[in-house]
């Protein structure tokens, strides 16, 4: 049933902002920046992006704040992360990042009007570009989109989810915007699209890091 003109506009309060998140293991995160970083320093830089994503997560005004985790919820990094941050850790689940997505968000939106899921790739990911999304969401547009320069995405918000949008998409290639719009005209879906951002994928992205985040 839609909501008569005369409805409160919906808060952002009910989102659910929804972070995914690698565990920090030598030599099985950020594999592309070797060898310029050796694997113990990848390890370092993932936990530093992930704490930056949720102190930015704290600042948004989206609550709870979830921390899907993979492999699982494991890792003595997270549990630190709920004491530190607040959050509340689940398990990524799914064949590839698509379907762990679609996951997600239809668990999400069983009881949020809205769900915002964004990786810790990129640092310059901020608590406005969070409420610029949000207002996307309470405009009713039914997915928001955070471009990335290289092709793929930083941030995806949806109102509503359907397999099709995930499935079959080529993940971690230069394809994956240009897939997902095609989706969503499929779907006939309308979306909105925020100003793109860089984020760290490799190792040529390293130029725009201090050497204080990987040390």
């Amino acid at each position: 049933m839609g909501r008569s003109p005369a409805s409160p506009r919906i808060s952002p309060t009910h989102g659910r902002l929804l972070v995914f998140a690698k565990a920090p293991v030598p030599g099985e995160v950020k594999t592309r920046l070797m060898p310029d970083l050796n694997a113990e320093a990848c390890a370092r830089l993932q936990r530093r992006l992930i704490e930056r994503t949720l102190q930015t997560s704290l600042k948004a005004a989206l609550r709870p704040i979830e921390l899907w985790c993979a492999p699982d919820c494991a890792h003595s990094f997270f549990t630190q992360c709920v004491a530190k941050f607040n959050v509340e850790l689940r398990a990524q689940q799914g064949g590839d990042l698509g379907m762990r997505m679609h996951h997600a968000l239809s668990i999400a939106l069983t009881d949020a009007n809205f769900a915002l899921i964004i990786g810790c790739d990129c640092p310059i990911l901020g608590s406005e570009y969070l409420a610029q999304a949000s207002q996307a969401m309470v405009d009713g547009v039914p997915v928001v989109l955070g471009p990335a320069e290289d092709g793929g995405y930083v941030l995806i918000g949806a109102r509503r989810t359907a397999r099709e949008l995930f499935e079959g998409i080529e993940w971690g290639t230069s394809r994956v915007l240009a897939q997902t719009r095609v989706r969503l005209q499929s779907l006939k879906w309308r979306w909105r699209e925020l100003k793109p951002l860089w984020d760290i994928d490799r190792p040529t992205d390293l130029c725009r890091l201090s050497n204080n985040d990987y040390a």
